[in-house]
């Protein structure tokens, strides 16, 4: 059971489920830009704080955090349509992977440990996205918003990762980039890692984390440096 590193803070695990947006795509800076152009063209002023509070949250959390914050008026509907436009038209030109993945991904594949995914986007946007990176093949299972009833930070997606893996959450290694999956993770039982993207950790969030760590990269060597 892998941690082959005696000087790293992981325990030992059997499997790494990984959240897709900001941990294994690097698409959150992209949709970041998006979002700020979407909402102003819609006649309304994003801001830093908001956007923060939207990363990594389902479509429902989003919708109700946009109307708490611009009011009933706001036209979450079209927000969110002209959003996915937008995105998907970046996608097809790339979609960029994070430092680290293939390196990690490779590693895991040879060590025969398994993977999967728990991502709060729906099924099409995941399954499009992560195909068109190239690593959809890496996965045993993918557990999307279309999957669950309660998204993150419900720890429903993390559970059901670890029963499609066949093993129980304990056992797993949860990699996440957002404060909505540490929690979700965390909730699960899963040992849980943070690689921060576009949001640091707060100090409730860090606590929640077996590690907090600047890459991918220093996960790998954390986990299987002799």
């Amino acid at each position: 059971m892998p941690n082959m590193n005696p000087r790293s803070p992981l325990r030992p695990f059997s499997a790494i489920v990984f959240d897709m947006d900001g941990t294994l795509l690097d698409t959150e800076m992209v949709f970041r830009d998006i979002v700020f152009d979407v909402t102003r063209e819609l006649g309304f002023e994003m801001t830093d704080d908001v956007h923060r509070a939207m990363v990594g949250t389902s479509h429902e959390a989003t919708n109700r955090l946009l109307v708490e914050a611009y009011g009933v008026s706001f036209p979450y509907t079209v927000f969110d349509e002209q959003c996915r436009a937008q995105m998907r038209v970046r996608m097809e030109e790339a979609v960029p992977v994070k430092a680290g993945v293939h390196e990690l991904l490779a590693e895991l594949k040879a060590r025969r440990i398994p993977t999967a995914v728990a991502t709060s986007s729906r099924a099409a946007h995941a399954l499009g996205h992560l195909g068109s990176a190239g690593l959809l093949a890496n996965f045993e299972a993918i557990v999307t918003r279309d999957d669950v009833v309660n998204p993150k930070p419900h720890p429903e997606p993390y559970l059901m990762a670890a029963n499609r893996l066949g093993l129980p959450p304990e056992a797993c290694l949860a990699v996440e980039d957002s404060h909505t999956g540490v929690r979700a993770a965390a909730a699960a039982g899963l040992q849980t890692i943070m690689v921060p993207d576009l949001i640091h950790p707060s100090d409730e969030i860090a606590a929640l984390c077996t590690a907090v760590m600047d890459s991918l990269h220093e996960l790998r060597a954390a986990a299987f440096s002799h």
